[in-house]
């Protein structure tokens, strides 16, 4: 069936491949003319395309002297001339597809082509690598070509300050891995200053080992995790204070919001306990965070009503149908302060301060592309996730590698047995050795079992990328062995000694099969590079876990039938063909997998660019003060709404619950009474209280500098966001892990997870804005304001030790309540004399 579709539509990849045929054979006629230019005229050239692209040519149109352009300078730079083949490779990752080239073609090389000429727009282009090693190594080595040309190059590193990363970013051509891309776009959306962020927009990127990043990487979340700057000791301290309070006079309850708010005299309470002057003066916020929180768990929340306890933990009823929700955790710190309530161990704090995938982060590329030996197998992912085609390219000389087919034994044993007589007999004889493992116990077994032998090798386990590096560019040598895990010294060519070729190229043997095919492929693509000769061998045995996975059982049983020993292999295609459509099987799982986590990530993809955006949007205006009333009126308007309901009658309505609100997050007390908004309707009192705000708001403004006002609101919007958002990272984590039990239900999680996550999304928006308001309203302005980190964050894949944060000297001053004898002698309270 596949054949007649070929014949009929054609075969895709070999559509590509005649296209840019056409485009290579143009370049190739360019190259005298590029040969009579002297390096000065060569060097020009990249300022007559900035200009030519600028006057409206398209890249497309530039593309074919631009890459003669390259290919000259890459012959008087590095002495390399691309082959015909590497220009079509090159054609292809400017199309933003994947270009497959087997190991040896230099796709080092081909990226410096769509690099160069993608940098022309002045947008920037990152060549994103597996480990720094290798991004440092090819800054070096092809920064040349660039640089040459004109363009400056950049080395993206983890060690680098700010001021070192904002110049590698701002280079034409940045070299970098992709945890560091990744980490730096997090870390760009929690700076308090704009002029913090090191990135610029993402425009274009080229992936090497592509496979590698966004297949087998695809499932590990970046996380940058912080030292929250909360405690278990002030929830507990918090609780004990919330229990000397007494309803009514101390704090009021809203049944109809479940929001309870400090009065007068419980604000005067707190800041007496507490050796405070003013409860809301910004460097409290914390504080009052965590009375608020401990106040809703003695008075909101109802033990075996909203929660019971179980097992010594806090676990959440379902409001609407009752059931346990283990798992889940209320946000925002209430959970700890139940656990406080009940005595309870505190748990941890929201630790997650920002998350994203490599899925998600790459793309946000306005366009990207990718190279690497093995990606056909994954087409269809890269096809429906990413949007990119995988094209295959020829190589420049045929194959010469000799891939044998699979020798099965019964036993591991029998099998190992076998594999170290091969190794032995060819290190006999000279030619180097390459042993694939999949997991690090199998390569330390076999360096064992070659020990005994007397036989030298190395053993690559990944850690230390130059050694590594430095191992697998050695593995050709005459009389070398080397083990490898399936994945170490990838971007490394294996080049061969001398009189190597001789004795037959590079031996590659695969001591088991891996669950995917494309990992086997690489592992075969290390041998016969460039046209070289080679063999590939895969021993496997009837207890490989791949084999057991697949119903081995049969044939170990027709092996032991039909007498066959430890010692003696079976070479079946139908053995072979087994373990395909095993491997085939295990993609499809994985893929299945990816896909999900994908489509969960999605959503919180979603709501990470809403705050992302807008949170830009604060950092770089100059005047925050409507966005402010906005959040202001919402405020106001949700609580109105609660209070005077549309389906109650007039005289059902709360005002004196409207009153209690605006006192405890908009103005002092008696400055909004009943009488003032009794016999309104609903939009009237939102106006009345609405004009009062202005005209507070002006008076704020008043008694300081519009400079300091306008710090003074971003100071409170960063603040309410970032903690907001970090706590809501950890409610969606919540979510997330317990939510496949609702397909017990019947239902699908995936939906319930949209519904409840942005149901979520819409709660914090709220409470951020209740947030902002209270404080740009409540809160007195110092003149030392300073915007400050919610939390100190480190990423988590580097490993790297947390920072520890500084511990400010406690300073004792004397402390005056409200109530308390005015120290000038004049008879009168503190709060009606100086305390005004």
């Amino acid at each position: 069936m596949l054949g007649i579709l070929k014949k009929v539509f054609g075969d895709g990849n070999q559509r590509y491949l005649n296209q840019y045929q056409k485009v290579a054979d143009h370049i190739e006629t360019l190259e005298p003319d590029m040969q009579k230019l002297s390096d000065d005229e060569l060097r020009a050239k990249t300022d007559e395309f900035k200009a030519r692209f600028q006057n409206g040519e398209s890249l497309d149109d530039i593309l074919p002297e631009a890459f003669a352009v390259v290919r000259e300078a890459s012959v008087r730079v590095l002495g390399l001339r691309p082959y015909p083949v590497q220009l079509i490779g090159a054609i292809s990752l400017h199309e933003g597809n994947i270009s497959e080239m087997k190991t040896g073609e230099g796709k080092t090389l081909v990226s410096t082509m769509p690099a160069y000429l993608n940098a022309i727009t002045g947008k920037g282009v990152h060549i994103v690598t597996v480990n720094e090693y290798l991004a440092r190594r090819d800054a070096e080595e092809m920064g040349k070509v660039h640089r040459f040309l004109g363009l400056t190059v950049g080395l993206n590193l983890n060690s680098l300050s700010q001021e070192e990363k904002q110049e590698a970013y701002n280079a034409d051509i940045t070299y970098g891995t992709n945890n560091e891309f990744g980490f730096d776009y997090l870390r760009d959306n929690m700076v308090l200053y704009k002029e913090h962020m090191v990135q610029r927009p993402l425009h274009y990127a080229i992936i090497d080992e592509v496979d590698s990043i966004l297949i087998d990487e695809a499932r590990t979340p970046l996380i940058i995790s912080g030292t929250a700057k909360k405690s278990a000791s002030l929830y507990q301290t918090a609780d004990t204070f919330v229990r000397t309070l007494r309803g009514e006079q101390d704090y009021t309850y809203d049944v109809k919001t479940k929001g309870v708010q400090l009065t007068e005299e419980g604000i005067e309470k707190a800041e007496k306990a507490f050796r405070i002057e003013n409860l809301f003066d910004i460097a409290n916020v914390t504080l009052v965070h965590h009375i608020n929180q401990a106040l809703r768990a003695h008075v909101s929340m109802h033990r075996d009503e909203d929660y019971v306890v179980q097992d010594e933990e806090v676990v959440i009823v379902d409001q609407f149908t009752g059931r346990l929700m283990k798992g889940r955790r209320y946000s925002e710190g209430l959970h700890q302060a139940i656990e406080a309530k009940e005595g309870l161990k505190i748990q941890n704090e929201s630790m997650t301060l920002a998350t994203t995938t490599f899925q998600n982060y790459f793309r946000m590329y306005e366009k990207l592309s990718g190279m690497t030996g093995t990606a056909k197998t994954e087409e269809e992912e890269f096809r429906n996730i990413y949007n990119m085609n995988v094209i295959a390219i020829p190589t420049n000389r045929p194959i010469a590698r000799d891939d044998r087919p699979d020798l099965i034994y019964k036993t591991m044993e029998g099998k190992f047995r076998a594999v170290v007589a091969d190794i032995e007999a060819r290190h006999k004889k000279g030619q180097p050795v390459l042993v694939g493992t999949v997991n690090v116990d199998t390569s330390e077994l076999i360096s064992q079992l070659l020990k005994k032998k007397g036989i030298r090798h190395h053993v690559l386990n990944a850690k230390n990328h130059e050694k590594e590096a430095e191992i697998i560019e050695n593995a050709g040598q005459h009389g070398a062995v080397t083990i490898a895990t399936n994945m170490a010294g990838r971007g490394t060519d294996i080049k061969l000694g001398e009189g190597v070729i001789e004795l037959g190229g590079l031996a590659v043997v695969g001591t088991e099969r891996h669950e995917s095919r494309r990992i086997d492929n690489q592992l075969r693509g290390r041998s016969g590079r460039q046209g070289d000769p080679g063999i590939t061998q895969f021993y496997l045995s009837m207890e490989d876990e791949l084999m057991r996975r697949f119903g081995s059982d049969n044939m170990k049983a027709m092996m032991e039938r039909l007498g066959m020993d430890d010692d003696m292999p079976i070479e079946s295609k139908l053995v072979s063909k087994a373990v395909e459509s095993a491997q085939k099987r295990v993609e499809g799982n994985n893929y299945d997998a990816r896909k999900t986590l994908l489509q969960y990530d999605d959503v919180l993809r979603q709501q990470r660019d809403v705050i992302y955006k807008q949170r830009y949007e604060v950092l770089d205006a100059e005047n925050l003060r409507e966005v402010v009333e906005n959040m202001i009126r919402r405020t106001v308007e949700s609580s109105v709404d609660a209070h005077m309901p549309n389906d109650a009658l007039p005289e059902e309505w709360d005002f004196k619950g409207i009153v209690t609100f605006a006192e405890g997050n908009l103005f002092d007390e008696g400055e909004l009474t009943e009488a003032d908004i009794k016999g309104k309707e609903p939009e009237e009192v939102v106006d009345v209280i609405l004009d009062r705000v202005k005209v507070k708001y002006d008076e704020k403004e008043a008694e300081l500098s519009s400079e300091q006002m306008r710090e003074f609101e971003k100071v409170i919007v960063l603040r309410a966001v970032d903690s907001k958002w970090m706590d809501h990272i950890d409610a969606m984590d919540q979510l997330r892990q317990g939510i496949h039990l609702r397909a017990y239900g019947q239902t699908d999680p995936l939906r319930e997870y949209q519904m409840e996550g942005f149901a979520m999304f819409e709660a914090m928006i709220a409470s951020i804005d209740k947030e902002v308001t209270k404080f740009i309203m409540k809160a007195q302005i110092r003149n030392n304001l300073e915007r400050q980190k919610v939390a100190e964050g480190q990423a988590v894949k580097p490993n790297q030790g947390e920072e520890e944060t500084k511990r400010k000297p406690y300073v004792k001053r004397m402390e005056l309540g409200r109530n308390d004898p005015c120290p000038c002698g004049s008879g009168k309270k503190y709060k009606q004399c100086c305390g005004k």
